[in-house]
């Protein structure tokens, strides 16, 4: 008498993975790691503040808008240069503290930020236009129109 002895063997399957994931939580960790310092007297300053971006590709153009709580418009500026580079840049200043407040926490950010965005060759570097509300700057820059293409008939000699 035989007997057919058969195994399984497990399938791969194809997982996707982001290799930045959990980064944000080593930061926060690692800032929470020192939290306890500020409870014996020192102080130390958080980063540099870095405003969020969301860019949105329209029909008629381009715009960002940027998270900037607390900023107001003369805080902020904003170039394009010749080579295609939209920069956001400004200062986000920590509020004077007050001499009888004893600080447990601090979270917020405060500082210099910059982020510069490449435009694409698509669009109009003088038709770039700014607004803010409510802690949100909108960048909008128009598209070109689609370049027509002519025929040209060559005589031959």
């Amino acid at each position: 008498m035989s007997f057919l002895i058969t195994t399984r063997r497990p399938t791969m399957s194809l997982i996707k993975v982001d290799p930045f994931r959990g980064v944000d939580t080593v930061f926060r960790r690692m800032n929470e790691l020192f939290d306890g310092f500020n409870d014996g007297g020192l102080q130390f300053e958080i980063g540099d503040f870095t405003p969020r971006v969301d860019i949105c590709d329209e029909a008629e153009g381009v715009s960002f808008h940027a998270e900037l709580p607390g900023l107001d418009k003369k805080d902020v500026k904003i170039t394009v240069t010749d080579d295609r580079v939209l920069t956001i840049r400004g200062e986000k200043k920590r509020e004077e503290k007050q001499q009888n407040k004893n600080y447990t926490r601090i979270e917020r950010n405060y500082g210099s930020f910059s982020r510069s965005f490449t435009l694409p060759s698509d669009l109009k570097l003088d038709s770039v236009k700014a607004s803010f509300d409510k802690g949100v700057l909108t960048v909008w820059v128009a598209k070109k129109e689609p370049a027509m293409h002519k025929e040209q008939e060559i005589k031959i000699s």
